[in-house]
């Protein structure tokens, strides 16, 4: 009975097992939309450095969004974007959505800090798609970009860094700039500042691991721990959160927290700290003292005329 009991037992996990890793090997669910005009372009010799293209049909160059995907920098695909490709175009305006190496992978290759892969990825994308203008029939000056979390923690930091096109490069994409015309992001992260992070939302716990601080167990256990490094780290965190950047030249910005459950209050714990509409009013307190277009929106909190991201990118960009 014992014997036959144990067999069961094993062939019970032995099949919960089974299921759990054929979970993992599940390719992510990819939302409905039409196929890329171009799928897979690389900008980069790393398997994660391609691109989807989705060309508007125009007798002009056309506006693009420029789409980066969130997943903390460790997960998520550029297929998620593939749900907006069809209204993009209809309304004119190209889409390109980019992949990129993850930080897990700048860790395995000893980079540091780890995030530098992703940011300088999301760069160099953008600088490819821009020396593609003639080819994809497309306007180099009109793109905006979008991302959620920490892919919307990228747009802003490409969003407010000064140029990084290189003039004197040998390289001609090296030589574009990677300035956008706007952005609109969903739930993003504005800074990596683990003390202002905790002086504005108490229960922060995101940003360690951008900079190679985290536990074995998880990414947002080390919270303490990169608050304690601070100082150590504090140069790259200068460099890598976006806010550090805002100056009086920049271009408008469109923020949307649709997780939001309360009015956001500085100095409260959050429901969702990692996407908390606070660190949109932390990033809105510095637009405006450099008198810098933004708008910030959350449930509760709407726009009377942009009811999210892509109305607001695809009127701004269209825009002449």
């Amino acid at each position: 009975m014992t014997r036959i009991f144990a067999l069961a037992f094993a062939i019970m996990f032995g099949s919960l097992a089974s299921a759990q890793e054929a979970k993992k090997k599940d390719p992510p669910k990819v939302p409905a939309g039409p196929d890329p005009t171009m799928a897979n372009v690389p900008y980069g010799t790393h398997a994660r450095q391609v691109l989807d293209f989705w060309k508007a049909k125009s007798d002009t160059p056309t506006p693009v969004i420029f789409a980066i995907h969130g997943g903390g920098w460790v997960n998520g695909d550029k297929g998620s974007y593939r749900g907006i490709a069809k209204r993009c175009n209809d309304a004119g305006v190209s889409l390109v959505a980019i992949n990129y190496r993850y930080v897990s992978q700048a860790v395995e290759a000893k980079v540091e800090p780890p995030v530098k892969w992703p940011l300088e990825d999301a760069a160099r994308a953008l600088q490819f798609v821009r020396s593609k203008s003639k080819e994809w029939n497309i306007d180099k000056v009109h793109i905006g970009a979008t991302g959620g979390s920490a892919g919307a923690c990228s747009s802003l930091w490409l969003l407010y860094h000064d140029d990084l096109a290189n003039a004197k490069s040998d390289d001609p994409i090296a030589r574009e700039s990677t300035r956008l015309f706007c952005a609109a992001v969903n739930g993003a992260q504005t800074t990596l500042d683990p003390k202002v992070l905790r002086e504005w939302m108490p229960n922060a716990r995101y940003g360690g691991h951008a900079f190679g601080v985290r536990t074995t167990e998880n990414r947002d256990g080390a919270f303490q721990a990169f608050f304690e490094q601070r100082e150590k780290l504090l140069p790259w965190i200068k460099e890598y959160s976006p806010i550090s950047h805002v100056s009086k030249d920049d271009p408008p910005v469109f923020m949307e927290f649709p997780s939001q459950k309360k009015a956001p209050v500085k100095g409260e714990n959050q429901d969702d700290p990692t996407h908390s509409a606070v660190a949109g009013m932390l990033l809105m307190e510095k637009l405006n003292e450099a008198k810098v277009e933004g708008i910030m929106t959350y449930p509760g909190h709407t726009h009377e005329k942009y009811k999210g991201s892509v109305d607001y990118l695809i009127d701004r960009l269209k825009a002449k």
